[in-house]
């Protein structure tokens, strides 16, 4: 059965984007890019949200063109535009670069999804992962915990009337300062019986 991995970048005070959509804070070098692509070329689909979905398409379908684009990028280019792209969205009429436009996220078609062959399914955009999240559909997060405090902005998560355990499975720390914590959805604390 494939995962449903969420990633995403995030300062350390728990915001994704600034307040007026930014995300210049953001530090990424040649090192974590390439890491990036390592194991996001190797995944079997992108899932996304329309707003995540159209800042990718507004830049990586010619990213390879881009004289001032580095290697690892111009290779990033070339994995998001084959790679197969779900993007939900109750508004979006077309979508090009290998893309499936879904309605809504209906458990028994993901499950469906996550049951059929290939790689692993990543889930990019807070919102949709919330959604995933409300219906217990997310296997693992993978956050990228950039050394920045932004003060204001959207944050990772809203509020969510279940709890989610995780058990952190790897860490890494970059030559920027920036840290992936990955963790499996987990149970950890309640299979030990560490509650009351």
């Amino acid at each position: 059965m494939r995962k449903i991995i969420f990633s995403l970048s995030v300062s350390v005070d728990g915001f994704f984007e600034g307040p007026d959509g930014e995300i210049d804070w953001h530090v990424v070098d040649d090192e974590l890019h390439q890491h990036m692509n390592s194991w996001l070329g190797r995944m079997g689909a992108f899932l996304s949200g329309r707003r995540t979905y159209a800042l990718m398409a507004e830049y990586w379908p010619t990213a390879d063109r881009d004289p001032a684009s580095t290697g690892p990028e111009v290779e990033f280019a070339g994995i998001w535009r084959e790679m197969p792209k779900i993007v939900y969205s109750s508004t979006l009429e077309s979508a090009g670069w290998n893309t499936t436009i879904v309605r809504d996220v209906v458990v028994d078609e993901v499950l469906a999804l996550k049951a059929s062959p290939g790689g692993d399914l990543v889930v990019g955009g807070p919102d949709l992962a919330s959604a995933f999240r409300r219906h217990g559909l997310i296997d693992e997060y993978r956050l990228y915990v950039h050394p920045v405090l932004i003060g204001r902005g959207r944050p990772m998560f809203g509020p969510e009337d279940r709890r989610t355990d995780l058990d952190l499975i790897e860490t890494r720390t970059f030559g920027t300062g920036v840290v992936m914590q990955r963790y499996r959805v987990g149970g950890r604390l309640l299979s030990h019986g560490r509650h009351g």
